[in-house]
């Protein structure tokens, strides 16, 4: 029988047993929300709103960076919290679904999949490495046809996709040691190339959405591949080149490659037909929507709409529907929302007459030290932000702001900004690409190959970037 002594001990012990239970990380979150709401409540400057907004951007940023909770759920969780908190209407979780760069999201995952069921890519593939004898020669071709696909596959992750089964073609060409090198090239090639288009990553056009949002300007689709093809083909260049000197076996370079190999493809088909006229087509329209008015998101749409047609169509429309990623599509729906909360509740407006002097001050230094910051903390942040859209939801409104405060251009400190913000080539997390070869088996890199290889391209991508910013972008019209 317990005894009340017994009893007392045990109630006693309860509340420090439980707290013993709790893993370290969950005391660290909840730690920097109660820190959160001691700084944000006495705040007299601010609206209820625009702490209960601020409030929850502070909470997304440390849930997406401190935790395995699915960053889509916490940004719509999120978005809940506003609403039910009386800090905005419940059109701001409606009309975060309207937003275009949802809905060219949508469309462009179709698109990439109709790219690739069509047999088109099989064929790209064939076509681009077929005449290439030496493994050399054959490494630059891949460099070359993956650099091509941000043009047609708006995803990184979709591209990494599209690549692993033309590595898993030209294996049994390579040794396991080239076959690791390749499984490094891949994704990187990737995630260098896609500064090439607008349509390259949803981070860019999150980041448009928010620059037309704050202030108005925008970022055409032809004015991003003047400034960005060029860039691309430059650090995609350098990554290759680096990737060869310090990881491809150097007696390999001029061996030849062994015939058997890649499959030639039939004569081509009329799914293949429809779709270069479907990709043609919406090239055209991406390209001119200064003259239709239409906008790309319309002309995305549209396109996916005519490759899911009964008739003339590529994959049918629940295939289409398959093959988008409703989780990043929800993700950018809900990140967006935030963001629009910070700016319509005054939080961004208020800080930047908070941040005015500081900026000002900083707006003092020579522009070559402001190229050089802004690209180095961009470039850096995806070792502590390792999702690239979480990165522009975050990144790109203090970017916005700070231009704004200096009196510096915010569309030429956007484009920068997200620039920088391609690069996360350190650890296999800092993108899907990565992880998609990183989790291969016996023919994948190692994260050491990886860490050693950014030691030299973060620096590198760093100096590009301000190497460019006072040479070909100037000269094109880009400037702070």
């Amino acid at each position: 029988m317990t005894t009340r002594a017994e009893l007392h001990r045990k109630q006693r012990s309860w509340p420090r047993k439980t707290f013993e239970k709790i893993p370290g990380p969950a005391l660290v979150v909840s730690g920097l929300h109660l820190l959160y709401a001691a700084l944000i409540i006495p705040a007299g400057s601010l609206g209820y709103e625009a702490k209960v907004a601020l409030f929850a951007f502070l909470s997304a940023m440390t849930l997406w960076a401190a935790t395995r909770i699915p960053a889509g759920y916490v940004a719509l969780s999120l978005v809940l919290f506003i609403i039910l908190m009386k800090a905005s209407e419940p059109d701001l979780l409606y009309q975060s679904l309207a937003e275009p760069v949802v809905w060219l999201m949508i469309g462009a995952f179709i698109i990439g999949e109709a790219f690739t069921r069509s047999g088109l890519a099989d064929r790209l593939t064939y076509s681009a490495l077929r005449r290439f004898e030496k493994k050399g020669s054959l490494l630059n071709s891949l460099a070359a046809l993956l650099f091509a696909t941000s043009f047609f596959i708006p995803s990184t992750s979709g591209r990494a996709a599209l690549a692993s089964p033309i590595l898993n073609q030209l294996g049994s060409r390579f040794s396991s040691r080239e076959r690791q090198v390749l499984s490094v090239l891949a994704p990187s090639v990737i995630l260098m190339s896609t500064s090439a288009t607008l349509l390259g990553a949803g981070s860019h056009l999150i980041g448009i959405g928010l620059l037309e949002t704050a202030s108005g300007q925008s970022i055409s689709f032809v004015s991003w591949l003047v400034w960005g093809v060029p860039f691309a083909a430059a650090a995609t260049a350098v990554t290759v080149l680096a990737i060869r000197l310090t990881m491809w076996p150097k007696e390999e370079t001029e061996a030849r490659v062994p015939e058997d190999g890649l499959p030639a493809p039939e004569k081509i088909t009329d799914p293949e037909k429809r779709t270069l006229v479907l990709i043609t087509v919406m090239l055209i329209g991406w390209m001119t929507d200064g003259l239709h008015g239409y906008g790309i998101a319309f002309v995305t749409v549209a396109g996916a709409a005519l490759a899911m047609a009964p008739c003339y169509g590529i994959l049918s429309f629940k295939d289409g529907v398959r093959s988008v990623s409703w989780n990043l599509i929800l993700f950018v729906a809900a990140a967006t929302a935030l963001g629009t909360a910070m700016i319509e509740t005054g939080v961004v407006s208020e800080a930047e007459e908070k941040l005015s002097g500081l900026l000002l001050a900083a707006g003092q230094a020579p522009e070559w030290l402001l190229v050089l910051i802004l690209a180095a903390v961009t470039v850096s942040s995806h070792l502590y932000i390792t999702s690239h859209t979480t990165r522009a939801v975050v990144l790109v409104p203090t970017l916005i702001l700070t231009a704004r405060s200096i009196g510096a251009d915010p569309a030429a400190a956007v484009f920068l900004g997200l620039i920088g913000m391609n690069y996360c080539l350190t650890m296999p997390i800092s993108s899907k690409a990565l992880l998609l070869f990183y989790e291969e088996g016996d023919g994948s890199f190692s994260a050491r190959d990886l860490a050693k290889l950014s030691s030299l391209l973060a620096p590198a991508y760093i100096a590009l970037m301000v190497l460019f910013y006072f040479t070909y972008w100037k000269w094109t019209g880009l400037g702070l």
